[in-house]
């Protein structure tokens, strides 16, 4: 079939079938054969249906499947898409060439197919593909050969910048002519030495394989023409998330005469500027190509009218959007539960409570979910700790999505290794982790001295370390000498251990020990070590939240300290325990008892008994706890967002930069629609940071939601026991111990918002806590009752948000 004329549906019967059960839009994406055309599918809305389906009909319509190119951005998602036309097509259309491949899968075959024919400086067939572990050791190298110190120019943070000029097609020659400024300057030497080192290696990073093949594709015809008379039918899911380079990549493999490109994506849905995706590119496709079709999928399949009016009323406050209408032929379902918790540890506990509570609730097809089908997304990492620990106590299962849990965390880990090293000197292997990492002159060849002549001698490696340091171990050199002093001295410090006297280095058993809490002594750890400094020099989102992760190690800690019980620790004597100080003294009961270290040794002890906690079965399945990012295309039964909050979710960047807000409220658009029957969003008042308390807003993003299609329950000042705490800002006659009544009220009945009398001992349905009794009742402007839930126990809860229903009998 001549490419550019406009295919008109085939009066085949297969291709009816094809069309069967598709919506009017679907099938008309489907049809679309030729020239350009852009799919807006909204979440949940069908789009690999329509992309298998419509590679399916180009191959029904007579079109060979080795001229049809589908690409996408991940293997799952490729290999999903495939299986999908091959079970339509049967196994022969993979036989004939059907490519269905990721962005980089692609380039490298190019770039190996047509390396000799390119001409690429330094690169043959044979050239190999650089992972980050390799690329880290290549900048090392670099930088040494500069002779530039890696505590001043972070690795990480050096392949980041060098990353994103590459994914704006920046060449080192280029990134140097731009250059105005010292650090400028010395940052493209290092970017030239490190592509110098990658050429003499004939080896190319991630980046390199789209920039490479752009360049190619731009600059050799004979090139361009081949591919393009290869793959006459290019097909791109989640356009949105293309870069520059991806973007000429398409643009050069379609071509610029009626090219029959088509592109599927959202621009509600791009959430990945950070890492270089731009939402110019989906935005802008109709000016890229002024005869494309433009075809709209806002039909939703996956979620409640509750939930998808909730999304579209959000997403309608941004400006960079091409807007369509969001609809579905759902159910209304349950309306979106807003709560309002007091910190960190009520919000985790109300979400485990919701999640028990939907266990053993029937949903579609009056079915109870599994905890296979819940999810719990935040933010950032960080936020995970607190709702971990929850799920554990009430031995719920879960795993973390795309990540370890809190404790395995590359940047948490190593902060643990320095306080096993504190609480310890004698461990070898945590030491090992830590001695030059951030990196401070004690080099492998340096540390391999040392060791073998601690072997020599039978000592620690720390005791080794301590007399090299002294003058009396290996003979080293002043540079690698004065490093290792330093370190012993800064870990001796932690220990509140004296400098090393000049004739040797003592060892630390029976050592005076460090007065001060547990939580400062690990944010020193955190912060003398130089791992807060060797992230927050990354400018990545990954580095911002390594730094809240060590910033909830700290509140861990803290936690850990105030709740430490002498009485209950088998290593305290009980005569001691009798004698922890009163209230006022300055010391913790756990301090008084056995001291800052041993205190770090207890807490050291409960991390690892959490980390190597007890399987669970995993035929039950688990609650799947994952950021927001890694949410974007999945879906769960059953959903929590927790942490919508100012600062949190909208993230602190938008402060510095307006122009993210928008990405943030996307962001909160694809939580919200990965929920098929139930949400709840929640936000704190209160939340820990770095072991300090603080107040905190609730998100901007909760006013935008419409009341219509959402419930608040503000359940942050009261519990089963009254206000919590002692707050000086509470209101009077919370003071008194009433929500504005007396105690008469409490023994009588209120009027709720629904106009309904509840009164003590009548049975009300919550639609979050199930079935209870009311216990006690309290009027008044703000009234509110406590009732007794079967399933959560006690709860307090105000009547104007709490949504009771009377229940007869």
């Amino acid at each position: 079939m001549p490419t550019g004329q406009r295919t008109n549906e085939p009066p085949d019967e297969t291709t009816e079938d094809l069309l069967a059960g598709m919506t009017e839009a679907q099938a008309k994406a489907v049809r679309h054969t030729e020239g350009a055309l852009l799919v807006l599918a909204g979440p949940g809305s069908g789009k690999t249906r329509v992309i298998t389906r419509r590679i399916a009909f180009l191959v029904y319509c007579g079109i060979p499947p080795w001229q049809i190119l589908a690409l996408t951005f991940t293997n799952k998602a490729a290999k999903e898409m495939r299986e999908r036309v091959l079970h339509i097509l049967g196994e022969q259309a993979a036989a004939r060439g059907l490519t269905v491949t990721t962005f980089h899968a692609l380039c490298a075959r190019l770039l190996r197919k047509y390396a000799t024919i390119a001409g690429l400086s330094g690169l043959d067939a044979n050239f190999v593909i650089y992972d980050t572990d390799d690329q880290t050791t290549l900048i090392k190298k670099a930088l040494e050969e500069l002779n530039l110190s890696t505590s001043n120019w972070q690795p990480r943070s050096v392949l980041g910048r060098i990353s994103n000029a590459k994914n704006e097609l920046v060449d080192a020659e280029t990134f140097a002519s731009m250059a105005d400024d010292f650090n400028g300057r010395m940052l493209a030497k290092i970017y030239a030495a490190y592509q110098k080192g990658l050429r003499a290696a004939n080896a190319v990073d991630f980046d390199d394989l789209l920039v490479l093949t752009a360049k190619m594709l731009k600059t050799n015809a004979e090139v361009r023409e081949d591919c393009r008379r290869r793959w006459r039918y290019l097909m791109i899911d989640e356009y949105q998330d293309t870069n520059k380079a991806q973007f000429v990549i398409a643009a050069l493999l379609a071509g610029d005469k009626d090219p029959n490109i088509c592109v599927v994506g959202d621009p509600d849905q791009s959430i990945y500027g950070w890492r270089g995706a731009d939402i110019a590119n989906i935005l802008d496709f109709e000016k890229q190509y002024p005869k494309a079709v433009v075809i709209a999928l806002g039909e939703n399949f996956r979620s409640t009218k509750h939930i998808i009016g909730a999304a579209d009323h959000l997403i309608r406050n941004n400006t960079l959007r091409k807007h369509k209408d969001l609809f579905t032929s759902n159910a209304m379902g349950e309306k979106i539960e807003v709560t309002i918790c007091r910190d960190e540890h009520h919000e985790a506990d109300l979400v485990v409570d919701w999640l028990k509570i939907r266990k053993g609730e029937a949903l579609r097809a009056d079915e109870a979910p599994a905890w296979k089908d819940m999810a719990v997304f935040y933010r950032t990492n960080a936020l995970s700790r607190v709702v971990e620990d929850a799920l554990r106590t009430e031995g719920i299962p879960y795993i973390i999505a795309r990540g370890t849990t809190f404790y395995q965390r590359e940047e948490v880990k190593r902060a643990l290794a320095y306080l096993r090293v504190v609480a310890n000197a004698a461990d070898d292997v945590s030491l090992g982790r830590i001695i030059n990492m951030p990196a401070r002159g004690i080099g492998d060849t340096t540390l391999g001295k040392i060791e073998a002549w601690a072997g020599e001698h039978n000592l620690r490696l720390f005791e080794a370390l301590g007399r090299t340091s002294a003058g009396h171990g290996v003979e080293i050199g002043p540079k690698a000498a004065t490093a290792i002093a330093k370190f012993v001295q800064m870990v001796d410090g932690w220990r509140g251990v004296a400098p090393p006297t000049p004739k040797d280095h003592l060892t630390l058993e029976g050592a005076e020990e460090i007065r001060g809490s547990l939580a400062s002594l690990v944010e020193r750890v955190v912060a003398e070590s130089g791992l807060e400094q060797m992230y927050r020099k990354g400018r990545t989102e990954t580095d911002e939240e390594r730094i809240e992760n060590l910033a909830e190690l700290v509140s861990s800690a803290a936690e850990f300290e105030s709740n430490y019980s002498p009485e209950s620790d088998p290593v305290v004597d009980v005569a001691m325990a009798a004698t922890m100080p009163a209230v006022g003294d300055d010391r913790s009961a756990g301090e008084a008892a056995i001291g800052t270290l041993g205190l770090l040794r207890a807490y050291l002890e409960r991390v690892s008994l959490v980390s190597d906690s007890d399987a669970i079965d995993p035929t039950q399945g688990a609650v799947t706890l994952m950021t927001l990012h890694a949410a974007k295309g999945l879906e769960f039964a059953v959903v929590a967002m927790i942490g919508l909050e100012e600062r949190i979710l909208p993230h602190s960047r938008v402060q510095e930069n307006p122009k993210e807000l928008e990405e943030e409220r996307r962001l909160c658009f694809v939580g919200i629609t990965r929920a098929m029957d139930r949400l709840m969003m929640t936000s704190s008042r209160y939340r820990t940071v770095r072991g300090l308390t603080e107040r905190a807003i609730a998100s901007r993003f909760i006013d935008e939601l419409p009341r219509e299609h959402v419930s608040i329950s503000d359940q942050s000042e009261w519990n089963e026991a009254g206000w919590d705490g002692d707050r000086s800002d509470r209101p009077a006659a919370a003071r008194r111990g009433g929500g504005g009544g007396s105690d008469s009220t409490s023994r009588g009945s209120v009027t709720d918002s629904r106009g309904q009398r509840l009164s003590v001992g009548v049975r009300v349905r919550h639609p979050q806590f199930g079935i209870g009794e009311v216990v006690s009742v309290n009027g008044g402007v703000d009234a509110r009752a406590q009732v007794k839930f079967r399933e959560v126990g006690i709860k307090t809860l105000v009547l104007q948000y709490a949504r009771l229903e009377l229940i007869s009998g």
